[in-house]
């Protein structure tokens, strides 16, 4: 298994996704999105397992409103202020290869081991 985890140090989903796979001893990389956000190559994996792109923005994070993402027509704009801003991603997102959740998803990690 190839874990990342892309977070935020002070979300608590976030770190309950490190705690569940610290206490399984599996080994996982942690990127945090305030400092790096996720690549455009890293994103379109992700954005493959999910239906929107909605499904990634966080809408109750305080750069939503800041980045007027809501306003933006159309996916590849919504994309560019993603890549811009690792703080409007919910979180955590956590990938393993090609397969990727967000949020706390123990249930569908549980299927990766």
């Amino acid at each position: 298994m190839n874990i990342q985890i892309f977070g935020l140090n002070k979300c608590f989903d976030t770190k309950k996704a490190q705690r569940y796979f610290k206490e399984r001893n599996i080994k996982f990389q942690f990127i945090d999105l305030s400092q790096k956000s996720l690549s455009r190559g890293e994103l379109n994996s992700v954005l493959s397992n999910f239906n929107s792109l909605e499904d990634l923005i966080n809408e109750k994070s305080k750069y939503y409103e800041k980045s007027f993402i809501k306003y933006v027509a159309g996916d590849e704009a919504k994309i560019e202020k993603l890549l811009e801003c690792g703080e409007l991603f919910r979180t955590p997102v956590v990938r393993n290869g090609k397969a990727a959740t967000i949020g706390y998803c123990p249930e569908i990690w549980k299927t990766w081991e």
